[in-house]
């Protein structure tokens, strides 16, 4: 080796007082930082916010992927849950008698309410259990605050939710239920459930982005949910009356956050003699859920930040 050569290779000399530092502390002196590194929480707020206009954009492109394929393409948004809703109101309006006392103009909003209601939680759920797992090409390539993935999608269930209450509106309509001013209850009730949605899809996302596993047996956790939440059902008729459970039974269950949504939402919307007052505790507990499961989801998924797409 040239002497030229042989000095080129050697590295040159270290700065003064660097020579008893360690990688850690060269890398602070230097304004080096790790390469995907979780930043503080205010910084990663600002940096989810100033990703807002990727988050809708591509809650949009996902919506309109959505049924891409199927010849009525973006009507089976509202067709799923409004076919869903028949098939309940056969085996529980008609067969097995669960109305719990209410006549069939009040039971099918009733149902219809409760159905789309507890789909978009429910679809915000699944969407969040893939949303690092199924976009790992996205994740690894671009450096971004990854809960933007969660939010798009909770973002695309409350934007279909809001085409599928076109149809709901529809259905008021026809069996004689006219908007009053409890139908402006409709837009904190949707906030509120969309933050508490958002919360436990970040924490979802996760938990799925470590567990793919976790993506097949969530369906069954979600239909154990629907059949505690009173969807096709009062919950009070079906435990107190129908089995014979004690009280406290039922009031566990309507507290539960689902069910907390479905009856503000019907209270809103339906003006019949099951559905004309609603206790205060229904909004404290739709307020609480939603700030728990906001505000905690978002710091559960933000602890993980620097994990997602590596291993």
């Amino acid at each position: 080796m040239s002497d030229t050569t042989h000095e080129r290779a050697t590295p040159g000399p270290s700065e003064p007082g660097e020579s008893h530092l360690t990688p850690a502390e060269l890398a602070a002196r230097h304004g080096l930082t790790v390469s995907g590194a979780r930043p503080p929480l205010t910084e990663y707020v600002r940096q989810l916010w100033g990703r807002r206009h990727f988050i809708l954009a591509f809650s949009r492109a996902k919506l309109s992927a959505q049924y891409s394929q199927a010849k009525l393409g973006q009507l089976w948004q509202v067709f799923t849950p409004l076919l869903n809703a028949f098939v309940y109101f056969l085996i529980f309006g008609l067969l097995l008698g669960g109305r719990g006392g209410m006549e069939m103009t009040e039971y099918i909003p009733f149902l219809v309410i409760g159905v789309f209601v507890f789909t978009f939680t429910q679809q915000s759920v699944m969407s969040g259990v893939k949303a690092i797992s199924g976009n790992l090409g996205l994740v690894r390539a671009l450096h971004f605050p990854r809960a933007s993935l969660p939010l798009s999608f909770s973002l695309q269930q409350l934007q279909q939710l809001l085409y599928s209450m076109i149809v709901v509106v529809a259905i008021l309509l026809g069996f004689g239920y006219f908007p009053t001013w409890t139908w402006l209850l409709i837009v904190p009730i949707l906030l509120l459930q969309f933050v508490f949605n958002s919360g436990l899809a970040m924490i979802f996302a996760r938990l799925g982005s470590h567990t793919p596993d976790l993506a097949q047996l969530m369906p069954f956790v979600l239909r154990t949910w629907m059949y505690g939440s009173g969807v096709m059902f009062p919950i009070g008729f079906m435990v107190t009356e129908r089995a014979g459970g004690p009280q406290w039974v039922a009031d566990v269950l309507l507290a539960n956050p689902a069910a907390v949504y479905m009856e503000l939402m019907r209270f809103a919307l339906i003006d019949g003699p099951h559905h004309q007052s609603l206790g205060a505790q229904f909004w404290l507990l739709g307020v609480g859920w939603a700030l728990l499961f906001g505000i905690g989801g978002f710091v559960y998924f933000w602890k993980a930040e620097e994990r997602y797409g590596r291993g």
